[in-house]
């Protein structure tokens, strides 16, 4: 999980900050070293610690945040702000040029996940109405082509590639000829890196930019290399210039430091990040969102978008106009929800978007979603449609058929018959108290009155 080691000592921090009803200086000097060290060990630049740190001791000791009658919650606000600023202060989305085709450029060093992270990006303009190709521009290393050419496979996104050419910029303008013909509006090239800069590739860049005058440069670096994913960036933009970057391998970098300092060592917006290897599995940047996730304010927005991306309308009506119908849930509708759920990526991760629920440090494991699968994968229709019919005969079937223990289908079918009870009790409105203290305390107060305002429209949809 990014930023874990980060994000628990800036929120034990901001905890003391909320339950003092007085803030002295003292109080706050020692407090914001342990925020220093908190930031150091996450490896953020160290000039980029000390500002941050400097920003908030002067803003926090104006004398209308400490006489305030909550002058714990006005500094993490404070905290909260300059974290955001840090992170790059607002959203930076691609600029999409009005006489298609827009040519994104992909660069950056082997090894950084370039050519996925093409896939990655094609398949999310996708999903926001664009129709892209992918071009296979790496024309050194070996397989490089048909790793491109096999992710474009997966995601049935057209891939342009030349095996037998090994003029780079001749292959990059033959695909913008080849996108204007077929009506793709978005061309995304897959550019040639190296183990270290040197400038053979930084020359090969600066003629693709200059001849073929991509819209959007965008430098893919491996977020786990903490440091030095900055100074990358850094030699990038001077040499060839970049408009923006895409971190990846974020939900592996524990300290998370590169995402802190890149964008105010390099002035270059991060754009989006990868959050794990499936091909769906990258978001859109949003410093804002990324900064309540990291103080554990929750992140319920993209909690929205990231089900709305993953759930099918149409079954989620099938499934609603059943249970007005007074019909139980059953195993054939249990599967299908727990597919589209499996979706939204990691459930341990959904879970820590949720307002306050950090704090409660859940651990969910992944693997019970496929052991759960086979189980009912296991099943004979009728079985999955009156789960009651199953006797110790059929159990002992299923764990074999399904590779598991008796003791699992029984676990298994206790949590069933507990969700189709909540489900009854949800439809009669008969909630459980303890429940609604659970969503009480999702701190939803702790949004601003923007991702209120946005989340209302989106549940009002």
């Amino acid at each position: 999980m990014a930023f874990e080691g980060l994000s628990e000592k800036l929120q034990a921090f901001t905890k003391k900050l909320r339950g003092k009803a007085r803030i002295t200086e003292s109080d706050l000097n020692e407090m914001l070293r342990e925020v220093k060290l908190a930031l150091l060990e996450a490896d953020v630049n160290y000039k980029v610690v000390k500002e941050f740190i400097a920003n908030i001791h002067d803003k926090a000791l104006g004398t209308d945040v400490l006489k305030s009658l909550t002058p714990g919650q006005q500094v993490v606000k404070i905290v909260k702000d300059e974290l955001i600023e840090l992170l790059g202060g607002t959203d930076s989305k691609i600029a999409f040029t009005p006489n298609p085709p827009t040519i994104i450029m992909l660069v950056g060093l082997q090894g950084s996940g370039k050519t996925t992270t093409a896939g990655k990006l094609a398949n999310l303009l996708r999903k926001q109405g664009k129709k892209p190709l992918l071009v296979a521009c790496d024309v050194y290393r070996p397989a490089a082509i048909k790793q491109l050419e096999v992710v474009g496979a997966q995601l049935n996104i057209p891939v342009y590639s030349n095996e037998g050419e090994k003029n780079v910029l001749k292959i990059a303008k033959q695909a913008k000829e080849i996108a204007i013909s077929r009506l793709n509006d978005v061309v995304i090239l897959d550019t040639a890196g190296r183990l270290q800069i040197d400038e053979e590739l930084m020359q090969e860049l600066k003629d693709i930019k200059t001849n073929i005058k991509p819209h959007e440069i965008l430098l893919v670096v491996d977020s786990m290399t903490g440091q030095e994913a900055v100074n990358i960036a850094s030699k990038f933009n001077e040499d060839l210039g970049i408009d923006g970057i895409i971190l990846t391998k974020l939900d592996g970098d524990m300290r998370g430091g590169a995402a802190i300092s890149v964008k105010k060592v390099t002035g270059k917006p991060i754009k989006f990040i990868g959050t794990g290897e499936k091909l769906n599995e990258i978001e859109e940047f949003h410093p804002d969102r990324m900064a309540s996730r990291i103080l554990g304010m929750g992140d319920v927005l993209s909690i929205i978008e990231q089900a709305e991306n993953a759930f099918d309308l149409e079954e989620a009506e099938k499934l609603e106009k059943k249970l007005r119908k007074n019909k139980e849930l059953d195993l054939n509708d249990y599967l299908a929800q727990l597919k589209q759920v499996k979706k939204m990526g990691s459930f341990s991760s959904i879970l820590k978007m949720i307002p306050g629920m950090s704090k409660y440090n859940i651990n969910v494991d992944d693997k019970e979603f496929t052991r759960i699968e086979a189980i009912i994968s296991s099943m004979t229709n009728e079985e999955r449609e009156n789960p009651k019919i199953l006797n110790a005969s059929r159990r002992i079937r299923i764990a074999k058929g399904s590779g598991t223990e008796v003791q699992d289908i029984n676990k298994f079918m206790k949590s069933f018959e507990l969700t189709q009870s909540m489900m009854k009790k949800m439809k009669t409105g008969s909630v459980d108290p303890r429940m609604k203290k659970m969503m009480k305390n999702m701190n939803l107060d702790k949004m601003s009155e923007e991702d209120l305002k946005e989340l209302e429209n989106k549940l009002g949809k």
